[in-house]
């Protein structure tokens, strides 16, 4: 009888657990990893991951979610291979993520899968990809245009009304890749979208005249006429320099796609802690189908209209990513044939009473 209790005790301990445990060590560093690592038992249940796991979408219950991520486990399980590929992973009304899964054996009945967010990497690099190839199909027009007219203005040295005619028209184009050129400096320095570290008070009766002025020769050119208004004596908090070219470009754009003889009014007013300047045209206005992409870089509503415009497409975005910078908001309004309304909304300075006894 004695025997026969100790066998059975022995078995007893040479019999493995229903399930593997997790070391204590791994589930505490799992408890505080910011990445997406899921620990998987020999019968594909989730034994322990971490919380990004689950706010990702890794994870339900006990399960993964990703069969590709489950094949991948399963596939390491059998070999003992480590094993790194890329996914696409995608969740009900969310858009599909693009991640490095690299999976690995723990032991003989573990498996840890670590899951990296790569969407924004990857998104930032076909943003920049794309930029390069716009701004090289950009930069060629004016630039071919130059070398066409110079060649024209060789041809036609002995006739001075040509040779005026073409030199006119290479300024006209040499204008537009300095302005091209310029803008995309502008772009580069803003696109990180950083917040400012030391913003300061900007004016923005300044910034608004100063804008005004800049488009004064073309309002003229072509009988617009640019009005400003609103509540005076304003100031947000920002850059001024990066303020004054976020609405120059606003009210350039106005004067270019208005009609002439028409009026543009640019005015400014406080709402709750912000200031929104607001600038409005009696233009051609906007197709409602395309007003998601207006603020993309190089993007035209009509490709057409810019040319005679000198448009470079980059306005917009430059005035999207001063927002950004500054914490504020850019939005536009508009209907077709009609006109546009685009508004800036920057964060209110309001001068303290010693500030002003200092001015």
């Amino acid at each position: 009888m004695f025997a026969w209790v100790l066998s059975e005790r022995q078995q007893h301990r040479e019999t493995p657990t229903d399930e593997p445990v997790v070391p204590a060590a791994v589930a505490t560093v799992l408890s505080v990893l910011r990445s997406s690592a899921v620990i998987v038992g020999d019968d594909d249940v989730v034994l322990k991951a971490s919380a990004p796991a689950y706010a990702f979408g890794l994870v339900r219950g006990q399960a993964l979610l990703s069969e590709e991520l489950a094949e991948l486990v399963r596939q390491v399980r059998r070999d003992g291979e480590i094993r790194e590929t890329e996914l696409m992973m995608s969740r009900s009304g969310m858009p599909a993520r693009h991640v490095t899964a690299r999976v690995a054996p723990m032991g003989s009945r573990l498996v840890l899968a670590l899951v990296e967010d790569r969407t924004r990497e990857r998104r930032v690099e076909r943003v920049r990809r794309d930029f390069v190839a716009n701004v090289s199909h950009e930069l060629k027009t004016p630039v071919g245009a130059i070398r066409l007219l110079s060649e024209a203005v060789t041809d036609a040295a002995d006739d001075p009304e040509a040779v005026k005619r073409f030199g006119g028209r290479m300024l006209i184009e040499s204008d537009r890749l300095s302005r091209l050129v310029q803008q995309i400096i502008e772009l580069s320095r803003l696109q990180g979208d950083d917040p400012l570290e030391a913003p300061l008070p900007v004016s923005v009766d300044e910034v608004i005249r100063t804008a005004v002025d800049a488009s004064a020769i073309d309002a003229g050119t072509r009988r617009i006429s640019v009005v400003s208004g609103g509540t005076p004596g304003l100031e947000v908090f920002g850059n001024r320099g990066q303020v004054t070219i976020a609405v120059g470009n606003l009210v350039a754009n106005a004067v270019a796609y208005s009609g002439d003889d028409s009026t543009v009014l640019v005015s400014s007013k406080v709402l709750d802690n912000d200031v929104e300047i607001s600038v409005v045209d009696q233009g051609i206005g906007i197709p409602t189908r395309e007003m998601e992409r207006i603020f993309e870089r190089f993007y035209r509503v009509d490709p057409a209209r810019h040319r005679s415009t000198g448009g470079t497409g980059l306005g917009l975005s430059i005035v999207k990513h001063v927002a950004a910078t500054h914490g504020g908001d850019v939005r536009a309004w508009s209907v077709e044939g009609q006109g546009s309304t685009f508004t800036l909304t920057l964060p209110r300075h309001v001068p303290t009473a010693r500030n002003q006894e200092a001015e």
